[in-house]
């Protein structure tokens, strides 16, 4: 079994040590560390090309990241910092905002703003070197999936389906409320992943306003 897959991480610095933030040379090395893992995949990659497209040398890798796989989990961890670094607010009050009596105009509120916050931060925000290293990961699922599984997929689609259900006045079950979450995020990312067929198809009239636009009107028949 290679690391990779292995049921037990080695203890990695990435996963432990607080870093300065700012640290340049950090920041280059997940860079492209990012953007060689998405391109070529685990097994595709070596420490040493990693530390070449970085501008760093070998031992300086080490230092941060301990070997090939703290530096791959470091990847996904990375994704996860910058995620919530966008998006934990709006998170945080959406979730509060289930803590007080059913309210669905409310819930129809939070969705919104979440689902809006979540398109801006996919659509512009996200860098190519993310989007490339999710998308391998969902393409042949490995450790770092298990990171963004539990820090990310698995609790952004439990809070849309929670707002989901409080939005249809507890009309929905929660594996319906599942699917419509799964369904809106997908096509968040669809529209990520898929830019080129989208530019294509619609030229300059998709805009960002358009796809928020199509997501509330989703939100709104909830309420029907």
């Amino acid at each position: 079994m290679s690391a990779r897959n292995s049921p037990l991480p080695p203890p990695t610095r990435s996963a432990t040590t607080p870093y300065k933030k700012g640290d340049e040379t950090r920041v280059r090395i997940l860079n492209a560390a990012l953007a060689a893992f998405g391109n070529s995949g685990f097994a595709g990659v070596t420490t040493r090309q990693i530390a070449e497209d970085a501008g760093i040398n070998l031992p300086a890798l080490n230092y941060y990241f301990g070997n090939k796989e703290g530096l791959y989990l470091a990847c996904a961890h990375e994704i996860l910092a910058r995620y919530h670094e966008s998006m934990a607010v709006v998170g945080e009050t959406a979730l509060a905002s289930l803590e007080g009596p059913p309210d669905p105009g409310g819930a129809r509120a939070q969705l919104k703003l979440l689902l809006t916050a979540l398109a801006r931060f996919l659509l512009t925000s996200a860098s190519d070197q993310n989007r490339l290293f999710v998308q391998r990961e969902l393409a042949d699922p490995g450790r770092a999936f298990e990171v963004l599984y539990a820090g990310l997929w698995r609790p952004g689609i439990e809070l849309v389906a929670k707002l989901i259900i409080a939005a249809s006045k507890e009309q929905l079950t929660t594996a319906q409320a599942r699917v419509r979450a799964v369904m809106m995020i997908a096509g968040l990312t669809g529209f990520q992943s898929g830019a080129p067929i989208i530019s294509r198809t619609m030229g300059k009239t998709a805009s960002l306003t358009m796809v928020i636009e199509a997501l509330e009107a989703q939100v709104d028949a909830l309420a029907r």
